[in-house]
């Protein structure tokens, strides 16, 4: 096999530079992918600060990948050449303890992300084990759907798990990279749904990708009015929030899930939990099956991501744009 010929970060912040690597021979449980597209998700500027500590430089970023496949390792069998697939988070698990025999490779203690100590997607191509390249359903668009192999399925996954249906009412908290597509798949799955947002100028748009609702958390008095309403609150921002507020939304045994990590302790009265069953969560990513669900869910219900798109050598503009929180919603780097 070739070089490969992608962006690195170098050292924590730093600007992506040209870079290239030798992958070795293709492992027999491989494949390796021709890229067309890579979203860049907040988890990579993340990564490229080092703000979880886990970066090793130098790497290549990306983690929602599409691209066909034109490498395939001896021992594969469920994957063909010019098959067009997709790629998240994860490109590798042990595939034997407890969790991947459950089909919940997601939470493999040795779960392999795919741009953590190995070079992922802002790049020509990129290997990962066959199980983690996901068939993408034909009716998809590639640009649209490369954010949903990580942002999608970020808020799909807890929407399927918490079993909502649609009976139930549905709260997305925060209108961006990740709620503008947690409004749509919640919309898909039938429920009532609400809005929260800090930006009123987002409410026509809001209910346009899904929403019946919405609540301009801007307003003191605006989730005191909505209290008690919600079976399902799914808060999508990296920001501190009225927590009890919205505990106080919740439904008897509704569940407050958290997607988006806020920065500081979240202050919530055990008291308020306990009197109406109330569960306050967090949720992963998905395992392969299920990000094979969520997309063709996507692809019969019409879920897009609202994306801007760059070339793959302005990925530093892009990175940019992600950090300053400039983008509406999705930047996608195209080959």
């Amino acid at each position: 096999m070739s070089e490969i010929h992608g962006l690195a970060v170098h050292a924590a912040g730093a600007h992506l530079l040209a870079y290239k690597y030798d992958p070795g021979e293709l492992q027999a449980n491989e494949v390796e992918i021709k890229i067309s597209h890579c979203g860049v998700c907040h988890s990579d500027v993340h990564l490229i600060d080092n703000d979880w500590g886990i970066s090793k430089y130098p790497f290549i970023p990306g983690h929602e990948i599409v691209g066909t496949i034109v490498g395939v390792g001896s021992a594969v069998k469920d994957r063909t050449m010019g098959e067009r697939v997709g790629v998240g988070w994860q490109a590798d698990s042990c595939g034997i303890c407890e969790w991947c025999r459950q089909g919940q490779e997601q939470l493999c203690a040795k779960a392999q992300p795919t741009c953590v100590g190995r070079n992922g997607g802002f790049a020509d191509k990129v290997r990962v084990n066959s199980r983690f390249a996901v068939p993408l359903p034909s009716t998809l668009e590639s640009e649209s759907a490369a954010p949903l192999l990580c942002g999608g399925i970020t808020v799909y996954s807890p929407l399927r798990n918490y079993e909502v249906r649609p009976s139930s009412r549905v709260g997305v908290i925060g209108i961006g990279g990740l709620g503008h597509l947690g409004l749509q798949f919640a919309k898909a799955f039938g429920a009532e749904v609400t809005a929260f947002s800090t930006s009123k100028d987002k409410e026509a748009e809001a209910k346009q990708l899904g929403a019946h609702h919405f609540v301009n958390t801007r307003d003191t008095g605006a989730l005191k009015k909505v209290a008690g309403s919600f079976d399902l609150l799914l808060s999508t921002v990296s920001a501190d929030q009225d927590w009890q507020a919205y505990v106080n939304a919740l439904r008897p045994k509704g569940t407050l899930c958290i997607v988006g990590a806020p920065p500081s302790p979240m202050p919530i009265l055990g008291a308020s939990l306990i009197t109406s069953q109330k569960v306050v969560a967090g949720s992963n990513i998905g395992s392969p099956h299920e990000i094979s669900e969520m997309l063709d869910v996507a692809a019969r219900h019409g879920v897009k991501a609202v994306t801007e798109r760059f070339a793959m050598a302005k990925a530093n503009d892009a990175v940019t744009k992600v950090k300053k929180n400039q983008v509406r919603y999705r930047a996608v780097l195209t080959n």
